[in-house]
């Protein structure tokens, strides 16, 4: 008997992560992979990235509320239960594995609990402070039979929790498997490819709004002021769809207007973003990739405002407050050439690149069944 998998993916950003893991899952004999896409994935304002999902079995759930609110977000959630409960109550997967941290990953295991579904969570044990991610994360852990953690402090933290340690399993983050197996391309495909010239010191920017204020985009407005004043060419790509997100589109496609040289991008396919990475001069925003694949690449990143607070990340990363000046000293120092010397050949503390094998492994050796199934609760 094959032993049925079920993922959920809802959006780029953890699609780029699981594409190689879904890539060895569907490739192996003793499982029968299904894939579950619902929320931004189904988008055509956030780029329709469900698209590229390419597993034979997929099961698409519609449930993203046309909305830039947080009623949006809840009601977002109580659309995607209802789907998903349909959905996986005709699959019925032995397993059901979920990534990270997205608000609507709260749907799929809420159901999930409710039929009996044991639960694999990648990315738990991490810390990101000011956004909701935060909760979200520890919610999914407590709801998990096993626990995928990207770094080993992250692994400590799930124990804390009261997880048995035999669930846990270090593997480092998905995300670094595809700079291990992919080759990247080079500055000039990589220009060629986005139809614009990078320079040496371009600023990419990838930021988010951050879910845990009450003005979720409170913080931008320094951000914005800091890349003007840098007077640098800036390449935004669309942040997430979370309350406030279309205010920053809005903001950042005002800024190109006002900076020719500066371009806006809804997408990159996850190859041309990380080549789009390694070829500019420093990232700036509170996406996690600043905090993960930038290390590999011996890019420079400024981690701004309170997002991902208290994230594990090398020395390639400085943290910054969400203010003009300190943004824009921050970017500063990240450009030189003494700091860009100083972060070459960094190791991550994110792991080497063998996530997938890693997962797949203990997928297919963990044995199914009520020990699986049944938690003790006495740990904590």
């Amino acid at each position: 008997m094959k032993r049925k998998i079920a993922v959920v993916t809802s959006s780029r950003a953890d699609y780029a992560h699981l594409r190689w893991l879904l890539r060895d899952l569907g490739a192996h004999s003793a499982v029968d992979l299904q894939v579950v896409t619902l929320g931004p994935h189904l988008s055509l304002i956030f780029g329709h990235t469900g698209k590229a999902v390419t597993p034979a079995q997929k099961l698409t759930i519609e449930c993203l509320l046309d909305s830039d609110t947080d009623v949006g977000m809840a009601k977002t959630i109580g659309v995607a239960t209802l789907g998903l409960a349909d959905a996986l109550g005709r699959l019925r997967p032995d397993i059901l594995l979920l990534i990270a941290d997205r608000y609507e990953m709260l749907a799929p295991a809420s159901v999930a609990l409710a039929l009996r579904i044991p639960i694999a969570h990648v990315e738990g044990g991490e810390v990101t402070f000011g956004a909701i991610d935060d909760a979200v994360r520890n919610a999914l852990t407590k709801m998990s039979h096993l626990h995928f953690a990207c770094t080993r402090r992250a692994a400590e933290r799930i124990a804390a929790l009261g997880e048995e340690p035999w669930r846990i399993t270090f593997s480092g983050s998905l995300s670094l498997d595809y700079l291990q197996r992919e080759r990247l391309l080079s500055r000039a495909q990589v220009q060629k490819k986005i139809a614009m010239r990078l320079e040496k010191d371009t600023v990419l920017c990838i930021y988010h709004p951050v879910t845990l204020l009450n003005n979720t985009v409170e913080e931008a407005s320094e951000v914005f002021a800091a890349l003007c004043d840098l007077r640098k060419q800036v390449l935004f790509i669309y942040p997430n769809a979370d309350a406030g997100s279309r205010e920053l589109i809005r903001r950042a496609e005002l800024f190109v207007v006002k900076h020719p040289g500066s371009r806006v991008l809804v997408n990159l396919d996850h190859r041309t973003y990380l080549s789009v990475l390694k070829h500019v001069g420093v990232l700036v925003g509170n996406s996690s990739s600043g905090i993960i694949e930038s290390t590999s690449l011996d890019v420079p990143a400024v981690n701004v405002g309170i997002r991902q607070q208290g994230r594990e990340h090398a020395a390639n990363v400085i943290d910054a407050p969400a203010e003009r000046r300190a943004i824009r000293k921050a970017v500063i120092r990240a450009l030189s050439a003494e700091f860009r010397r100083g972060i070459s050949g960094l190791e991550s503390p994110y792991g080497d690149g063998k996530a997938s094998q890693i997962i797949c492994d203990a997928l297919l050796k963990t044995p199914l069944g009520p020990k699986l199934l049944f938690k003790r609760t006495d740990l904590a």
